[in-house]
């Protein structure tokens, strides 16, 4: 194959792929298992407040990118965990850590403030933000 010949092939499955993902009816919306549309419009909103603490506010001192990764690290080793509790956000501001997003119930919501007192200790201080997601999968 030429040189012209391999760029228009590259080109063409290019254009493509594109048209293909733009023709798709749920581009842009995420779905769940189910198929249903996820809606975080409520959370987002929320999150806009001036108040509201948002991963973008994660110092880079290290103390709190350490206080961070440990209690990630917590989070995704306990197993009895769901997938939503590996996922929520952790936020470290001088010692301060915001758990943020949703969970599957109370106990999960719980469980997982615990796992972060246990890396914060009595240095710190945890702020519990995190939701219980319904049963249907939407994200309060």
């Amino acid at each position: 194959m030429t040189d012209s010949i391999k760029k228009r092939t590259v080109t063409f499955a290019a254009l493509l792929l594109c048209a293909s993902w733009a023709a798709s009816p749920a581009h842009g919306q995420a779905t769940d298992a189910s198929g249903a549309k996820s809606d975080n419009t409520k959370v987002n909103q929320r999150d806009r407040s001036a108040d509201a603490t948002t991963a973008d506010q994660q110092k880079m001192n290290a103390s709190d990118r350490e206080l961070t990764r440990k209690i990630r690290r917590a989070l995704v080793k306990d197993k009895s965990l769901s997938t939503y509790a590996h996922n929520v956000k952790v936020v470290s501001q001088d010692g301060t850590v915001t758990l943020k997003g949703p969970v599957r119930s109370e106990a999960e919501k719980a469980a997982v403030e615990a796992r972060a007192n246990e890396v914060v200790g009595s240095n710190g201080k945890v702020v519990n933000e995190l939701s219980v997601a319904p049963k249907n999968g939407k994200t309060p």
